[in-house]
């Protein structure tokens, strides 16, 4: 993962020294130091979503809604475990982030109907040419301007991710497709997460070749959608579509296997 990768100013020893002191001493100040640290997961999260949400949120908001969801994976992560502390927190920092985008009623009805129409243009074209539509294409065949058109999936991305954790968080599922093995001492959460990641999986394996490796690699390999784009060889905004009618897919999957 791309956040594996981040540039580490300390080493390893040094921050297992300053978990110590924080965990066992109650020591504010190490506190601080790994909360000052560990930001960079913050920023990560923010900047996969920032792009896509264009005007509809400020990135301080994002950041301050990610400091929340930080301190809390820092006040409840377990020393003893093992785990790696990314792998528990990021689920946390993303969660805070989602929740305050839901709260913010961003989507409104007209945007909704305008992603329908654009998803069904692009349906229709690809099956009256059998390939794969350009983002010109469809704005020409709905009279609008192409920059609408990659807007319009573009926030149609974020709009997806929301739906998305809200059908796997429903039934108390925890949220997001990294679910952490984060050691919960609760025997029915761990073995509710163990049911969750097997279902992922059935899901994720169900999808069509090309919305699988669209979430594998948004997903697991960290990588942005102009970065997919690129390797793939098609627009930024059919990426964000691709991904979107996977989220779907898996959600109605989701629903029967959870």
């Amino acid at each position: 993962m791309a956040v594996a990768e981040a540039n580490r100013e300390r080493g390893q020893s040094e921050l297992n020294a300053l978990w110590v002191r924080y965990k066992k001493d109650d020591d504010t100040a190490a506190k601080d130091e790994l909360l000052l640290y560990y930001t960079y997961l913050i920023k990560w999260t923010v900047h996969r979503l920032m792009p896509k949400l264009g005007g509809y949120a400020e990135r301080d908001d994002l950041f301050s809604c990610g400091i929340i969801g930080l301190m809390d994976a820092m006040e409840k992560f377990d020393l003893s475990q093992g785990f790696k502390f990314e792998t528990y927190a990021l689920p946390r920092v993303r969660g805070e982030i989602i929740d305050f985008i839901r709260s913010q009623d961003w989507a409104p009805a007209s945007l909704r109907r305008k992603i329908s129409a654009i998803n069904e243009a692009y349906e229709r074209l690809e099956n009256e040419t059998g390939e794969t539509p350009s983002d010109r294409t469809v704005a020409e065949s709905l009279d609008i301007p192409v920059s609408q058109v990659q807007k319009i999936l573009g926030q149609q991305h974020v709009f997806s991710i929301v739906n998305f954790e809200d059908a796997v968080s429903s039934g108390g599922f925890p949220r997001a497709l990294e679910v952490p093995d984060d050691g919960d001492k609760q025997p029915e959460n761990s073995l509710m997460e163990r049911e969750l990641r097997e279902s992922l999986a059935v899901a994720i394996e169900a999808l069509p070749e090309k919305e699988r490796l669209v979430i594998t690699l948004y997903y697991y390999d960290g990588l942005l959608l102009r970065e997919i784009a690129d390797m793939l060889g098609i627009t930024e905004s059919r990426v964000s579509q691709i991904h979107s009618k996977a989220l779907a897919r898996m959600s109605v999957k989701l629903g029967k296997l959870v």
